[in-house]
């Protein structure tokens, strides 16, 4: 295997347009999965995705250059998914299954681009939207957010010199493999890349993929990236996101109809998939409150995803909750991803390990740590907290509550009602760094 000279390819490009997105694969595989089953039931729902950049100090609109992203953004929607990748998608076994993907779907992808978006300043920052049919600019969120965050990092980058880009990723690259030869320590880990949306580049990612999927062999389960899993002979992982319940909550015609969208939509993704994919995700409107009021049969689920909640009180109120509901969590699997690193990683394996199945997706920690890397000090390369939410379904204002407050998105008066139907029962406020 060569191994990619990242400092020679940063420092020759020229900065010239060198696209950041090259293909429609480059994207998390939950977004293909949520896809298919949004093409069957919402065909006709028109969303808005909008960009969110949570670290308002940092002022992407003066950092980045608006005709080199309205470039990088016209790239994109000139992509279209060539016939090795449908041959790949058709054909591949994914979570033990084959043909996860229908033939009408896969017929559907061969004709599909990114649609149109909008895009202006504001106060220093991009407002980036994307409307038209939810089964097209739900397709937007990660490239998008793949392509702020690079050219936010090349920016930085730009006029370093040679050498001192080498030292900055001989850095990196000794950081990443410490946390790997700890991570080594812990049996029967299982642990997979999800740092695509925040990653520092492409080629960085992927060199990242390439060393943990050495550095811990059968430990590392595979990448939500689903080109590097094509590229990489590793499994694609991903299950649902929060657009889904915040989709189905903003066409619900009264207050009743809202507290039960969170669960409509699971029954719709169940009779979609099964097995590995049963994967709940609680905290869009509240953990507490998802849990408060699930049906039985969410309790045969594989597991759940538990996503802003601080990490080790969201397993125990799982985990307790399945023991009311009669089930063994030794049976169960609880995946944490939402800001994890190694030392979170040690701290939730030793607290969980044998109680209850554990998985974690590990994504901006892994793919876009330069904290302290840079050798003079000079630029600031740390990661920034930047999302790409629904914030309108059909005209109607999309909500997510979340249980930390911190990242909850919508108008402040749709946000009001929400907490009323869900409550506001185990939220707490902390501050958002990823």
């Amino acid at each position: 295997m060569t191994v990619t000279d990242i400092a020679s390819r940063t420092y020759d490009h020229g900065w010239r347009l060198d696209p950041i997105v090259r293909s429609l694969l480059d994207t998390d595989f939950y977004k293909l999965l949520m896809l298919q089953m949004i093409r069957e039931f919402y065909p006709n729902q028109r969303v808005t995705f909008s960009v969110i950049n949570r670290s308002r100090h940092v002022r992407l609109a003066e950092t980045i250059d608006e005709g080199e992203l309205r470039a990088q953004l016209d790239h994109a929607r000139s992509i279209r998914f060539t016939n090795k990748e449908l041959i790949w998608l058709a054909g591949n076994t994914f979570y033990g299954k084959t043909h996860m993907f229908s033939p009408a779907f896969i017929d559907w992808l061969s004709n599909f681009r990114l649609p149109e978006y909008e895009l202006r300043k504001a106060e220093g920052q991009y407002e980036l939207h994307f409307h038209g049919p939810w089964t097209h600019t739900t397709m937007w969120e990660i490239p998008a957010l793949a392509i702020l965050n690079e050219m936010r990092s090349r920016a930085v980058m730009k006029g370093q010199g040679r050498f001192t880009l080498d030292v900055l990723y001989a850095r990196a690259k000794a950081k990443l493999w410490t946390k790997v030869e700890r991570l080594r320590k812990l049996d029967g880990l299982r642990l997979s890349d999800f740092g695509t949306r925040r990653r520092h580049g492409f080629l960085w990612q992927r060199w990242c993929v390439e060393a943990v999927k050495e550095g811990l062999g059968p430990s590392f389960s595979g990448t939500s990236n689903v080109l590097l899993a094509m590229d990489n002979d590793l499994e694609a992982i991903g299950t649902n996101a929060h657009e889904l319940p915040m989709v189905a909550a903003a066409l619900a015609n009264n207050d009743d109809e809202l507290r039960w969208a969170p669960y409509r939509i699971l029954d719709q993704w169940r009779h979609t998939y099964g097995g590995n994919l049963l994967i709940a995700l609680p905290d869009a409107y509240g953990t507490k409150a998802f849990l408060r009021d699930a049906p039985e049969w969410l309790a045969d689920w594989t597991g759940f995803r538990p996503d802003s909640a601080p990490p080790l009180d969201a397993g125990e109120e799982i985990i307790g909750w399945w023991k009311r509901k009669g089930r063994d969590p030794k049976e169960k699997l609880l995946v944490f991803s939402d800001a994890m690193d190694v030392d979170s990683i040690e701290e939730v394996y030793h607290r969980f390990a044998g109680r209850v199945r554990l998985s974690f997706g590990w994504g901006t920690n892994l793919t876009n740590d330069f904290v302290g890397c840079p050798p003079d000090g000079s630029v600031d390369l740390d990661p920034i907290s930047i999302v790409c939410k629904v914030t309108s379904v059909d005209g109607r204002p999309a909500v997510k509550l979340s249980d930390n407050p911190e990242k909850s998105t919508g108008d402040p008066a749709e946000i009001e009602r929400y907490l009323r139907v869900f409550g506001d029962a185990g939220r707490v406020r902390s501050a958002v760094y990823v």
